[in-house]
């Protein structure tokens, strides 16, 4: 039988695979891409654009590792965004969970208990997931309220009831120590029947354990968790439309509410690897040339591709100095290279 890790990495190449599919008959129901005319949107680029981009990253990034601060008591700021740079970094390359494993070092070295570092992370996490699956009704609103067409976004309806469910169950853990095991008990004996291995006991205990560390502070914290998040995605939906208008996008022809709402609407789509590269871009592009007309095609594809540079080359080097920094001053005992093969939890 297949070992987890090779399970996740075939998991991960079926899903690229299904990506490169999607990505070509997507652009093929859009139209022939005239690829000199987005070379042309590509190479004019103003010089002081993309600091201009570089700003809101760093922005978004800040706005993204916030809910760190407010789910693990002691971490600090600038700490929370390396850790979370980090872990997006190693979770983007390496199957999970091995943006744990490294986490787990990192707390540990700023003398925070693993446990309360993990718990806090999938709070985090968890509130992300809410957000990701649910922001499609923030498009849906803004195309009614705009006038557009709604055609293009009832398919979103599925992920917005998606995020409820998740909120829902969220809630009911934390809402006693008992309804937590019992869903833990649930959620175990499910897990099992794909994975012979899982022990709903332990899960069971494992829930009980999350709510009676975590339920105060996430009480105390889930509204500006998601304030924050909310506002991620508003600068996130920002540096789409400026990467539009600095591609040749006209105002004329596609609004900025057209472009911030397609985002918002193609959004769950990041759930795919590589925050769904070439999927929400085809998603997007569709929405605009739908809106604006084959004229606006090859620019769009030319924002978007500056937008995905980014979007997804950011991360990956941002969470690389984070290490490479972390490394430095925190990590001079920990042998990186033994993470990567081992992936254990490291105690602290």
């Amino acid at each position: 039988m297949l070992g987890p890790r090779t399970r996740a990495w075939l998991l991960r190449i079926g899903l690229i695979g299904l990506i490169a599919v999607l990505v070509v008959i997507a652009f093929r129901l859009i139209g022939e891409v005239d690829w000199h005319a987005v070379w042309y949107g590509l190479r004019y680029l103003d010089w002081w654009q993309a600091p201009a981009l570089l700003g809101l990253f760093a922005v978004r990034q800040i706005f993204n590792s916030t809910p760190l601060v407010l789910f693990v008591p002691g971490l600090k700021l600038m700490p929370a965004v390396m850790n979370d740079q980090v872990g997006t970094m190693v979770g983007t390359m390496i199957p999970t969970p091995s943006d744990l494993v490294f986490r787990s070092a990192m707390f540990s070295s700023w003398q925070i208990p693993v446990g309360r570092g993990v718990a806090g992370t999938l709070l985090h996490k968890l509130c992300f997931y809410i957000v990701r699956y649910g922001i499609p009704i923030a498009g849906l609103f803004i195309l009614l309220f705009s006038g557009h067409d709604l055609r293009f976004a009832l398919w979103d309806l599925a992920s917005i009831a998606l995020s409820g469910g998740i909120l829902a169950m969220l809630l009911m853990v934390m809402h006693s120590t008992q309804l937590a095991e019992a869903c833990g008990l649930r959620a175990g004996r499910l897990v099992r029947r794909v994975r012979g291995s899982v022990d709903p006991e332990s899960w069971s205990t494992a829930w009980g354990d999350f709510h009676d560390d975590m339920a105060e502070l996430f009480y105390h914290g889930y509204v500006y968790a998601f304030l924050a998040l909310f506002a991620m995605l508003a600068v996130d939906s920002t540096m789409v439309l400026a990467s539009m208008r600095f591609a040749g996008v006209p105002s004329s022809d596609v609004s900025a509410s057209l472009i911030v709402a397609a985002y918002l609407i193609a959004y769950p789509l990041t759930l795919f690897p590589f925050s769904g590269i070439g999927l929400i871009e085809a998603a997007v592009v569709a929405m605009v040339v739908g809106t604006g007309g084959h004229g606006v095609e090859a620019a769009a594809i030319a924002g978007m591709i500056v937008w995905r540079v980014f979007a997804l080359g950011g991360p990956l080097i941002a969470g690389l100095l984070s290490l490479l920094i972390w490394q430095r001053i925190w990590g001079r005992e920990t042998k990186l290279w033994q993470l990567v093969r081992t992936r254990q939890k490291p105690v602290g």
